[in-house]
């Protein structure tokens, strides 16, 4: 295995998976202007590496990620709108570069997700969460509102569960979470069973299936319906005769196991 430590994150690979894990435990992982910069990075080097299977992001300590950081939105206080807006583009680009990372992301969740901390698990692929852990979007009882992170969280939870939730702050649970926001809810203790059970059937799959899926499930989410049938059209015949495509075809009517099979059993 090897790991390297940023000033906020620490970042580990041990075979086809990286862990990529807020490192602020101190200040219950919450978000600065370091670590939006620091997560925007990792997961764009992350995004070039065609040997990573997933990602696996949580964050050290008892919590999560209690959302942004106190410091960091005082100094934010004395900012001209110009400097705000810059703070918040940086912001948006850290989830985009999140949710458009080729490889597969899954969240582990651990005590509580607050504020933007809920704007990182809408841009994952895959939540698994303690049932128990308490999640809230949280800025409307500060006066500010949650905007950037709509973006991403509106195309997970749908509108009317935003209606509710961004406007009234409530406390809920991971087990009681909005639809889409959590795909697991497991007993404290069984995190990280369940997430090998999802990295294994990851690896079952077509490394660059999988990839491709991720992407056309992105455009076809925002494309108008003629474009995204179109486009949907044009990728499966890509897709088909790719190289692995022919491989996985073959090996399922021969009854053969598929090449990235033998490769995951080796890990």
């Amino acid at each position: 295995m090897t790991a390297t430590t940023h000033q906020t994150l620490r970042v580990t690979r041990e075979g086809d998976v990286a862990r990529v894990l807020l490192h602020r435990p101190d200040v219950r992982n919450a978000f600065n202007e370091t670590m939006i910069a620091e997560l925007t990075d990792v997961f764009e080097q992350l995004g070039t590496d065609d040997s990573l299977r997933a990602i696996v992001f949580g964050g050290e300590g008892r919590v999560f990620c209690a959302g942004a950081d106190v410091d960091w939105m005082r100094r934010s206080m004395d900012r001209t709108e110009a400097d705000n807006v810059a703070d918040a583009q940086a912001m948006a680009q850290m989830y985009r570069t999140i949710d458009e990372c080729p490889v597969p992301v899954i969240a582990r969740v651990q005590r509580a997700a607050f504020g933007g901390a809920l704007g990182l698990l809408a841009a994952c692929d895959v939540v698994v969460a303690e049932a128990d852990a308490k999640l809230c979007f949280s800025e409307v009882r500060l006066g500010i509102i949650p905007a950037v992170i709509s973006t991403f969280c509106i195309a997970k939870i749908g509108v009317a569960q935003a209606r509710r939730y961004f406007l009234t702050a409530e406390l809920f649970t991971a087990a009681t979470a909005p639809p889409g926001l959590i795909h697991v809810a497991v007993e404290p203790g069984a995190l990280d069973t369940r997430i090998d059970e999802i990295l294994a059937s990851l690896r079952d799959s077509g490394p660059r299936a999988v990839r491709e899926i991720k992407a056309l499930i992105r455009a076809v989410a925002v494309a108008p319906r003629d474009e995204a049938i179109d486009l949907c059209v044009r990728t499966i015949a890509r897709v088909r005769v790719s190289e692995e495509a022919q491989a996985g075809l073959h090996a399922f009517m021969d009854k053969t196991t598929p090449p990235w099979q033998k490769k995951a059993d080796d890990v």
